[in-house]
């Protein structure tokens, strides 16, 4: 499964490669004002930002070898792949550790797993291969399959509880299907579906500090102290950060402590109190382009599953920016979802990186057949 070397740096896209290059960069600044603190001992918070660089190393060097294997290797193992990581999200049931109510992480002693996030492209991977064989757009009779495979994950997720990140798999179902194509009347019928099964949801459905964050989100004052205090919080930062931001490691939300995990879910937050709309749209502009390349990769992929898998992998990571930056701007209700390549930790950065390696694999031969 391995190319010979030859012209094969010459087929990589340097580009793609710059612009998660400088993401990153970007996203080591932010961390080190979020985490450093002159009044403390490095073991107690440098430690943060040391462990990020040694989790984006890691990431490279899977990066690399996503790139150098050729992409149909993953898919001819996807529903192996697509197992393993269903088992963990099972396992985390019974051996999981529970934080802030929630059982998600898998402890592993040098680090904390979250196995909803590799099953992400785990997924992707699957339904790559199914949809692939696909000779015309999906009919009912051909959504049992892909649905089957997604509620899956879906179903271990929301019991965790994380509906954040159940809600993710539909959206990659979703995005993969509108791919390939989708009959209109299945399309509407599923939206219809939808329309009745939400107030269902919402009665029997979700929990009750679920409910607290929508009731919020729709009513921002109702509770500014108790579950609206992360949003509002929030908001204050964005906002105050004006046009060109307060400064590096002088943002007064991030600073001092108003913002809850402002190296995690509310990384954005630091960003935009410290470097402004300036700063803001710079990342924002990173991110189009990565998204719009991979896109384009996807356009010119040498065979359809690589194109479904391209867009796959390159449209979870928009999902997951956008749900995170409209979350902390007060666009959506507070959900615990990270921002790709910027928020602290290995769980959702290594898999991610897995991600963009598989679509700087099938950009590599995209000239091979």
């Amino acid at each position: 499964m391995l190319v010979d070397r030859g012209t094969f740096l010459r087929r990589i896209d340097w580009l793609f490669i710059l612009v998660i290059f400088i993401i990153q960069v970007f996203g080591l600044i932010n961390l080190w004002s979020t985490v450093h603190d002159v009044n403390a001992s490095f073991f107690e918070f440098e430690r943060k930002f040391v462990a990020q660089v040694v989790w984006i190393l890691i990431g490279w060097v899977i990066f690399i070898l996503a790139t150098v294997i050729n992409y149909s290797f993953f898919l001819k193992f996807s529903y192996l792949i697509y197992s393993l990581n269903l088992l963990l999200l099972f396992l985390v049931f019974f051996v999981g550790e529970s934080n802030y109510g929630a059982k998600r992480w898998i402890d592993l002693g040098f680090f904390k797993l979250q196995p909803s996030e590799p099953m992400k492209y785990a997924l992707v991977l699957v339904l790559a291969r199914v949809l692939s064989k696909y000779s015309e757009e999906v009919q009912l009779k051909t959504l049992a399959k892909p649905l089957a495979l997604t509620i899956l994950p879906f179903i271990l997720t929301v019991r965790q509880p994380d509906l954040g990140t159940a809600m993710v798999f539909m959206g990659i179902l979703a995005v993969m299907l509108l791919f390939i194509g989708i009959s209109k009347k299945l399309l509407l019928s599923l939206v219809l579906l939808c329309m009745v099964i939400m107030p269902v949801a919402w009665k029997f459905g979700l929990k009750q500090y679920q409910k607290e964050r929508v009731m919020t989100f729709v009513n921002p004052s109702k509770d500014p102290q108790g579950s609206g205090y992360n949003s509002n919080q929030s908001k204050i930062a964005v906002g105050s950060g004006g046009i060109s931001g307060k400064g590096f490691h002088k943002g007064t939300q991030s600073q001092l402590e108003f913002l809850p995990e402002r190296h995690t879910d509310f990384v954005f937050s630091v960003l935009s109190e410290e470097h402004g709309l300036l700063g803001s749209a710079f990342l924002l502009s990173l991110f189009v382009l990565l998204i719009s390349m991979g896109i384009r990769i996807a356009s010119v992929a040498p065979d359809k599953s690589g194109a479904i898998m391209a867009i796959g992998c390159a449209m979870t990571i928009f999902i997951h920016m956008s749900i995170n930056i409209a979350m902390v701007i007060g666009l959506l209700p507070i959900v615990g979802i990270p921002l790709p390549l910027l928020s602290y930790g290995g769980s959702n950065l290594v898999p991610t990186m897995l991600a963009l390696g598989f679509i700087s694999s099938i950009s590599a031969r995209k000239n091979l057949f």
